[in-house]
């Protein structure tokens, strides 16, 4: 949903405008409210009180966020940036066989205006050269899955609720 009080969303997406930087402690607030945005649709559906939601995705960041550090220590942890604004996390593990996405969330006024897409294809062109392929997990009834598949990725592996895709160079 595109918001009228954000101009950097309100106009179309320019590529150039976009940016990534390593997070810093100071983005703890932005990421938690990311992170909250991304379970929106599945917290209308439970009946708790607005204290326990956020106490619940308080607990789930924290644990999500341990993890993603504990199993990918080389993992790069970026804050992406339009224009000067946080609109988003891109986390990478470029240490195994394949490029791995770990996540990449967007702020929901930056969803659908081809952040997501310009990012991926930035990473495509770097594993192209690099002849490595690209490896990424998807919830197979969401959104993402139409970029990933127009992109290229394919399913390799059903893992629980998600699959592993993979993008091949050439």
């Amino acid at each position: 949903m595109v918001t009228l009080d954000n101009p950097i969303a309100s106009a179309a997406f320019d590529p150039a405008a976009s940016t990534l930087r390593e997070e810093h402690p100071e983005d703890e607030t932005f990421l938690r409210r990311l992170y909250a945005s991304t379970r929106t649709e599945e917290m209308a559906c439970v009946p708790w009180s607005d204290e326990q939601k956020t106490a619940f995705l308080d607990m789930q960041f924290d644990l999500q966020r341990a993890h993603y550090r504990s199993y990918h220590p080389q993992g790069e942890f970026k804050i992406v940036l339009i224009g000067p604004r946080p609109a988003g996390r891109f986390y990478l593990d470029r240490s195994g066989e394949a490029f791995l996405v770990i996540d990449i969330a967007l702020s929901p006024e930056y969803r659908g205006l081809g952040v997501g897409g310009h990012l991926l294809e930035n990473l495509l062109a770097e594993a192209r050269v690099a002849s490595t392929p690209v490896r990424l997990h998807v919830e197979p009834y969401g959104r993402a899955l139409r970029l990933y598949q127009r992109l290229g990725f394919t399913p390799i592996e059903v893992q629980g609720i998600r699959w592993l895709m993979e993008w091949k160079p050439g």
